[in-house]
């Protein structure tokens, strides 16, 4: 098995320190949020614990800001931001271009967090992570989330420069499989990150400091959702380069198909961003026709995954039969199910189908309108960022984390144990959510207070009352291990970054020119987008209809 080691370069070291830098902050984040995930889990199954948090957390509403900005932007961006400079620099066998750009992303960042941070725990930022106008929160959670994304954009800068500068050294040659990935991810999110862009420079950050009294709610809305769908495989597609980069080589083979998985990623920089009126099924005021557009192209954009499912399938059954897997399911015993890192990614996967067969009917319109803002959506979304996303991620610190400190990894059978604690809960949770969802029980709702809610408990409220707690206790173990790893762990680490060296990565398969280019890509995703939203843009400002606000402190 062919993989990369920092005897290639001992300049490839640099970007250490900026790597656990970024996963330290996604981890104390994801730390603090696994405190109101757990009240969040009690408030459905009937059960109001927020009393007892008080005065760190006032509220329900406050708790769920919390738990939505911590878990769903601090930890997967920070988490991305570290682990994709680390992924460019092995495998192309080069330092970052320039490592004080990656220092200057980091402090903006993490001064934009602090910065957003103050007014949520002080309870003037009660908005959730939606921006959703007419709500307002506090100028200081504006900017700040705004030079988090400043940040992203600083760390794609230096990643296309050191893709670069690699390729003025390797004319001809074919980009690394991760990198290739590395880069549609940060295409479609430079791309994507402007519609928030404009919504928080010339609208909600005016208005949240006094300039201008008024703000348009469906302009504010709809800018905010041509971010707000993309930014998801913002999150994912970390996971993705995991998957397709290095599932294969923990499991002992190699990738079943690269020109598929290029593809794959290709489409999502094609159509991932023009898909974000099917989460305005509901808001007047966006004609029906251009919502079918959105309908289609939503469509379109699961066709990637659906490759993706049968790329990363293949070559683990590959990886299986090569080590002597036999039969149409015995083969799975012959894979390393004793590698936390192998086993936590799988774990994910398998929540990642069912959560991606769940947000179809999220895009279908007219099924839409029955589990529209209903516990429906969070089952859905759990399971893809909450639960593939997040297995992914801690699955992959569990031969980070070691490579990165030289630590072996502390009680390394608990770590095969965690994600599959993990997953269960999660599929016990998001089931039970979707199907409260099916009986029209609404989302961001103080369900523990609502009396009409009563009647719908019985066993729905024993199943998330063991899979949320269940969830909790696999987070704590989670961090139990990581610090352990940390504090307690005196054998070195025997840990090789799972990646081919240049030029060995992917199958025998040539792969085409046109699936290492950018440009026909990038030129039809910017005419997708201009079909999918210049006639709602054109439509919504020359009819403005602006309202003043109101504070989010509940």
């Amino acid at each position: 098995m062919a993989t990369v080691s920092t005897e290639i370069n001992p300049q490839l070291r640099t970007v250490h320190r900026l790597t656990a830098a970024f996963i330290a902050v996604a981890l104390v984040s994801l730390a603090i949020a696994n405190v109101p995930a757990l009240f969040q889990a009690f408030d459905r199954a009937g059960f109001n614990l927020y009393p007892y948090a008080r005065p760190v957390i006032r509220t329900y509403y406050q708790g769920l800001t919390i738990h939505g900005v911590l878990n769903v932007l601090v930890w997967t961006i920070f988490f991305l931001s570290g682990f994709f400079p680390f992924v460019t620099v092995y495998a192309l066998g080069r330092p970052l271009a320039s490592m004080r750009l990656g220092w200057i992303a980091f402090w903006v960042m993490l001064g934009g967090l602090v910065l957003a941070a103050i007014p949520i725990f002080a309870n003037t930022a009660t908005v959730l992570y939606t921006f959703y106008a007419p709500l307002q929160a506090s100028p200081a959670y504006y900017i700040g989330l705004t030079l988090v994304v400043v940040g992203t954009w600083l760390i794609g800068l230096d990643i296309l420069l050191t893709w670069r500068a690699w390729r003025r050294e390797n004319p001809g040659r074919v980009t690394p499989l991760a990198v290739f990935g590395t880069l549609a991810t940060y295409a479609l999110w430079t791309i994507a990150s402007i519609g928030l862009a404009v919504e928080m420079l010339f609208l909600l950050i005016p208005w949240s400091l006094g300039i201008v009294d008024t703000v348009d709610p469906l302009l504010a809305r709809t800018l905010f959702w041509f971010t707000g769908h993309p930014i998801v495989y913002f999150w994912l597609l970390p996971a993705y380069v995991s998957w397709y980069a290095m599932i294969p080589r923990l499991a002992g083979g190699r990738l079943f198909s690269e020109p598929m998985a290029r593809l794959a990623f290709l489409f999502f920089v094609l159509y991932s961003i023009p898909v974000g009126l099917h989460h305005q099924f509901s808001d007047p005021g966006i004609g029906g026709g251009i919502k079918l557009l959105h309908t289609f192209m939503t469509f379109a954009v699961f066709f990637p995954s659906l490759l993706t499912y049968f790329n990363v399938s293949a070559s683990i059954e590959t990886a299986a039969r090569l080590h002597g897997g036999t039969g149409w399911v015995k083969w799975v015993r012959n894979l390393p199910w004793g590698n936390p890192a192998f086993t936590g990614q799988v774990m994910g996967m398998f929540l990642f189908v069912p959560g991606g067969i769940s947000g179809l009917t999220n895009a279908s319109y007219n099924v839409n309108q029955a589990i529209h803002n209903t516990t429906w959506v969070v089952g859905h979304f759990h399971l893809t960022v909450g639960g593939a996303v997040t297995l992914t991620f801690m699955a992959t610190t569990y031969w980070l984390i070691p490579y990165l400190t030289g630590r072996a990894l502390w009680g390394r059978r608990l770590a095969v144990a965690q994600p599959i604690i993990f997953f269960v809960g999660m599929a016990m949770w998001s089931e039970t959510m979707h199907r409260l969802g099916l009986e029209s029980i609404p989302r961001r709702t103080y369900l523990s207070q609502a009396p009409w809610f009563e009647n719908e408990w019985g066993l729905n409220r024993i199943l998330l009352l063991i899979g949320g707690p269940t969830m909790f206790v696999a987070g704590v173990l989670y961090f139990v291990i990581i610090i352990m790893t940390l504090v307690a762990s005196r054998e070195p680490a025997r840990v090789e970054v799972p990646l081919a060296r240049p030029g060995e990565e992917g199958s025998h398969e040539q792969v085409p020119k046109l699936l290492d280019s950018w440009r026909p890509w990038l030129i039809g995703s910017v005419v997708l987008i201009a079909i999918a939203y210049l006639p709602v843009f054109t439509h919504l400002l020359r009819n403005i209809s602006s309202v003043p606000g109101f504070a989010g402190i509940w």
